[in-house]
């Protein structure tokens, strides 16, 4: 393995650091943070005991969403002198749903390197032991306001794929309500403080969620399965498919009426068919 004997190029390094076990850590990010210059992370007592970890001694200033912005110019200066500087976050990889962003952005307008450095991420975690679509859709920590939740959520639930959202489980809480009123015929799986000592996975359908049981502590990775298909196993139509086929039985073709209720209910077409020839037999 010749790791350790690989020149680092100047520039921005998003290095990825452990969500809960510290074994987590690459040794790509290990390496990468031993030769940084500077090294920006949200909370340096987090940030410090992982340093500490690996007998790291480098450079440590706070970034975070408060001062960011002024810690650029300082920053940017370092990058254009061909300084190799990384960003972390307390968890996970940095300017995803964390502090970082801002930077990025600079760097790419001022045509300063920047490199991810992958490993950890409760996204990812979360959705390969989901069970459920890899096609899905990340929206971060949702809003705070009611109204904001339930506009995301109205779009959310016209997606095909799975959701993901991090949410802290008093928060989890109050939006189960929400939840079943956009996911009511999905699964969902609750992943509380994910790769940590007390990790927990808790499946069920949406329309049990108020029946579940789980923790008020730690982090919380929600992940909502995709749109299920809806079963044609039944034999008859219900009452009030028969009552709407009635309906339009007296101003369209049996043709368009099958079109149109298979299409709004995912009805089986034959089972349409044959209720309008018995409505034209009886006629």
């Amino acid at each position: 393995m010749n790791i350790n004997n690989n020149k680092l190029k100047p520039g921005l390094y998003c290095v990825a650091t452990p969500i809960g076990n510290m074994g987590d850590i690459s040794f790509r990010a290990i390496k990468i943070l031993q030769e940084s210059d500077l090294i920006l992370c949200e909370d340096t007592r987090i940030t410090k005991k992982i340093l500490q970890k690996f007998e790291i001694d480098n450079k440590l200033i706070s970034n975070h969403k408060f001062n960011e912005k002024k810690n650029l110019e300082k920053v940017l200066e370092l990058l254009l002198n061909k300084k190799i500087v990384s960003l972390v976050s307390d968890a996970g990889t940095p300017a995803v749903s964390d502090p970082g962003k801002v930077l990025v952005k600079e760097c790419v307008k001022n045509r300063i390197d920047v490199f991810p450095v992958p490993g950890s991420s409760a996204v990812s975690a979360s959705i390969s032991i989901s069970g459920f679509s890899d096609s899905f859709y990340f929206c971060g920590f949702l809003p705070e306001k009611q109204n904001q939740i339930k506009k995301l959520f109205k779009y959310l639930s016209s997606i095909e794929g799975s959701i993901v959202f991090f949410i802290s489980p008093n928060k989890l809480n109050k939006r189960i309500d929400d939840i079943k009123d956009f996911f009511l015929n999905r699964d969902i799986i609750i992943c509380r403080e994910i790769t940590k000592y007390h990790e927990e996975y808790i499946r069920t359908s949406v329309k049990e969620l108020s029946n579940i049981n789980f923790s008020r502590k730690g982090e919380i990775t929600v992940v909502i399965s995709e749109i299920k298909e809806e079963k044609l196993s039944f034999k008859e139509l219900e009452e009030s498919d028969k009552k709407k086929v009635n309906q339009l039985f007296k101003k369209m073709s049996i043709k368009d009426i099958v079109k149109k209720v298979s299409g709004d209910r995912k009805i089986s077409k034959k089972l349409i068919y044959n209720y309008c020839l018995k409505i034209k037999n009886e006629n």
